[in-house]
């Protein structure tokens, strides 16, 4: 369970317009990798996101887009594996179904008229 430390990481790396569009590009398939088609299609790495692909479609140097990628990784949202010389790149469903749920949670709470009291004592 994401505690609120790790939703407000999220939240600041999608604050970032490239890095949502990066993320927005990876959660849709937005990208694609040339990717050996030799493997099977349901092979999860056969199917993700590769960095020189992102790369190509933003006018940054592969190191900037690197460091947008560790962000969004940092923040849980994506998962990187290395294969070869390729880091491939895919959503964390799990975090966004747990994100999602967050958004969920509040939207019928506030329709129930439930007052969210805040815990101010870290």
């Amino acid at each position: 369970m994401l505690d609120m430390d790790a939703k407000i990481k999220i939240f600041k790396a999608l604050g970032n317009e490239t890095r949502f569009k990066i993320f927005k590009n990876i959660f849709t398939g937005g990208y694609a990798c040339s990717i050996d088609e030799s493997q099977p299609k349901d092979d999860m790495i056969a199917q993700a996101t590769c960095v020189t692909s992102i790369a190509e479609q933003f006018d940054f140097a592969l190191p900037t887009i690197s460091r947008h990628l560790k962000e969004l990784k940092d923040a849980k949202i994506i998962t990187m594996t290395k294969s070869k010389n390729k880091i491939y790149i895919e959503p964390n469903i799990e975090t966004m179904k747990e994100i999602a749920s967050c958004f969920k949670t509040l939207v019928e709470d506030y329709e129930k008229g439930v007052v969210f009291q805040f815990d101010n004592t870290k």
